[in-house]
């Protein structure tokens, strides 16, 4: 399975925390991250808007292998041109494992794979479920930062919220970065 993380619009130290917090947080993450590719779109700045920039660079990455399962992780402004590029990536017969969009407030979400959103705070939370709410999801308690929920996915508290109970009773407390863990764990073993 490849990860593929489509930062937002801010200086690329704070997406290599974001692994680093997120991918990288305890030894069940380093036996996940054995098994799978991580992804990191290069491009700064409004390109991160665009899904046609973000497909060409899954299909050189990928060497245009449509059945290789990708999983997203976007973040902010990334979280447009990701949505765009995991439905045209399915449309052209792509295999989207799962989606995470992490505050990507005002963005509606669709698609025919699992989608998730994380938010820094439940206003956010509650706001953008009238754009797709997703499966599973994931609101900090206490608030935090909007860049803070990237640049320290480990450190940020808050609930997990499960209309299904699949994955989490009711709403159950935790970290984004475990949140986040719990998914690729679920998605890897299915």
């Amino acid at each position: 399975m490849s990860i593929i993380i489509c930062p937002g619009i801010h200086e690329p130290e704070l997406t290599e925390s974001f692994i680093a917090g997120c991918l990288n947080l305890n030894s069940d993450s380093s036996s996940t991250q054995e098994k799978v590719n991580i992804l990191v779109y290069p491009e700064p700045g409004v390109l991160s808007l665009s899904p046609v920039h973000i497909l060409q660079f899954l299909h050189n990455c990928l060497d245009d292998r449509l059945e290789s399962p990708v999983f997203f992780i976007s973040f902010s402004a990334g979280v447009v041109g990701a949505i765009l590029a995991a439905n045209s990536w399915r449309l052209l017969g792509g295999k989207v494992t799962a989606f995470i969009a992490i505050d990507g407030w005002g963005v509606p979400l669709w698609g025919d794979f699992p989608i998730h959103r994380i938010s820094h705070d439940y206003f956010t939370h509650w706001s953008s479920s009238l754009l797709g709410s997703g499966n599973n999801n994931f609101y900090a308690q206490p608030a935090v930062d909007h860049l803070f929920i990237w640049r320290s996915p480990q450190t940020v508290r808050g609930f997990a919220v499960n209309p299904t109970e699949e994955f989490y009773p009711k709403s159950d407390r935790t970290s984004a970065a475990q949140f986040i863990q719990q998914l690729l764990k679920h998605y890897e073993e299915k």
